[in-house]
């Protein structure tokens, strides 16, 4: 199976070489590249439904927003940083008033930086600066058993600097906001996550049973984890922190010429990261001795994860070069079920990507952010997947707040109990919840499209800017 899985990859990647616009060889400094300027009628639509889920769904007295909605949720932090992001694009959009916009922050704000902290396993919103995973909506405080999560404080925080410098006025709320930002951000302890003496940043800690024993290294989305980290006023990571985060790079390279780049099969890991930061003509050391920058390796992934789906290796049904996009998404459920002949796998939630990848997985399972969130790095690519998408699914697929999370042709089974959503017996599963951590990748990076809107905020950002240079980032908008 694994020589099979290797051989198809490698077609794929083939594939992509044909698909691939010329790729570029030179670097691109911030800015350089002209914004995407204006996105077509159904595209506006797909944007204004998307910030609906975050402004709509949000709990105004305390600024908590929802994993997902409309099943009853829990509080992702991580969605709260992403809402804090999309509340100024509603403002630059006309969607909402920047008043409303910046109260609404400080009321976010204002949780964060007073939710009780501590080692205790209950009673406590986070610990050491950080925050768990997922809060109760209403109270703020650690849902469950969830673990305090360095990746997901991380977003949250990118979320809190770039309200730091959206909302930049001579007065005293936005002034407060600004205030709030730098001391929410001050006080995390990003060496808490190698208090036992590792040199990586563990992927989080239970009061319970201490560290998790997986660390962020090597290429995924956890990239951003160390900018923020090297970059912290007063806890900062050692500075040699970015070799360790890179040290097993080389097991993550795929493809050869213009197709060749650091591989990480579900989409989100090539997207998170570049939405608060604009990857573009500058280079750390791997990048530089690959000729890329990361900016261009996300291009790459984007048709990478393409072609796969053109090639559609394991013959799932819906697939195409305009119905593509695999990353980490709700799903039918857990069954082993017949299919074309022989057993397949599916899943509930799950981080999905082409096989032969690091985290491969593929049950047939579509996720419009997939697609969507690579709008920036190729919308040659992503504007006609989103296009089609609408066109085949929309009757199913899109609705209050824009694309719901996930589909699957294939998933046809009507005699099984499906985990969430629906399935029709012609057209497959198609999911029933909005989750705030894909909405959020759709809207800011259709922003950054358009107008380099975040990434010319945080640009000006000097924890964005002293994390990239202690890593090894030269040229481009750096200097």
């Amino acid at each position: 199976m694994i020589e099979r899985r290797q051989l198809l990859c490698g077609a794929s990647l083939l594939a992509a070489a044909a698909l691939l616009p010329g790729c570029a060889t030179s670097l691109r400094p911030g800015g350089d590249t002209a914004p995407g300027g204006s996105l077509p009628p159904f595209y506006v639509d797909i944007e204004e439904r998307t910030f609906r889920f975050f402004w709509e769904t949000v709990n105004r007295s305390n600024g908590l927003v929802p994993d997902r909605w409309p099943t009853p949720s829990f509080c992702s932090i991580a969605a709260v940083g992403f809402g804090l992001t999309c509340y100024p694009i509603g403002v630059e959009r006309g969607w909402c008033t920047r008043e409303d916009a910046r109260d609404l922050t400080l009321t976010t704000l204002r949780f964060f930086h007073d939710a009780p902290q501590g080692p205790e396993a209950r009673g406590r919103a986070g610990h050491k600066g950080f925050f768990y995973h997922f809060l109760d909506m209403e109270t703020g405080l650690r849902f469950r058993n969830v673990e305090l999560s360095s990746v997901d404080t991380t977003i949250l925080l990118m979320g809190i600097l770039f309200a730091g410098r959206y909302f930049d006025r001579d007065e005293p709320r936005e002034a407060e906001i600004r205030r709030l930002a730098d001391a929410i951000y001050a006080r995390a302890d990003w060496n808490f996550f190698r208090a036992d003496g590792r040199k990586a940043v563990s992927m989080g800690w239970h009061p319970e049973t201490g560290l998790i024993a997986r660390n962020w290294d090597g290429y995924n989305e956890g990239m951003f984890v160390y900018v923020l980290g090297l970059g912290a006023p007063e806890h900062p990571l050692p500075a040699d922190s970015w070799d360790v985060w890179t040290a097993p790079y080389d097991a993550f390279w795929r493809g050869q010429g213009p197709t060749r780049h650091l591989a990480f099969a579900p989409m989100f890991g090539h997207q998170y990261s570049h939405v608060w930061i604009d990857f573009r003509g500058i280079q750390d050391a791997p990048m530089r001795a690959a000729g890329i920058d990361y900016f261009e390796n996300s291009r790459r992934a984007a048709y990478a994860n393409r072609a796969y789906c053109a090639a559609n290796p394991m013959r799932w049904e819906g697939y195409s070069s305009d119905i593509w996009g695999l990353t980490a998404c709700d799903g039918p459920g857990g069954f082993r079920l017949p299919f074309k002949g022989e057993t397949r796998e599916f899943y509930g939630y799950a981080a999905r990507g082409p096989l032969g990848q690091p985290d491969e997985r593929d049950d047939g399972t579509l996720a419009p952010t997939a697609a969507l969130g690579c709008l920036p790095f190729a919308p040659e690519i992503v504007l006609p997947c989103a296009e089609a998408m609408l066109r085949e699914h929309g009757d199913r697929l899109y609705g209050k707040y824009g694309f719901l999370d996930s589909f699957n042709p294939s998933f046809r089974y009507t005699d099984v109990k499906v985990d969430k959503g629906s399935v029709d017996p012609a057209r497959g599963w198609v999911d029933d919840d909005y989750l705030g951590i894909d909405q959020g990748p759709i809207l800011a990076m259709a922003a950054n499209h358009r107008s380099d809107f975040v990434w010319s905020r945080m640009r000006e950002a000097e924890p964005i800017r002293l994390g990239l240079t202690r890593a090894g980032f030269r040229g481009g908008w750096l200097g």
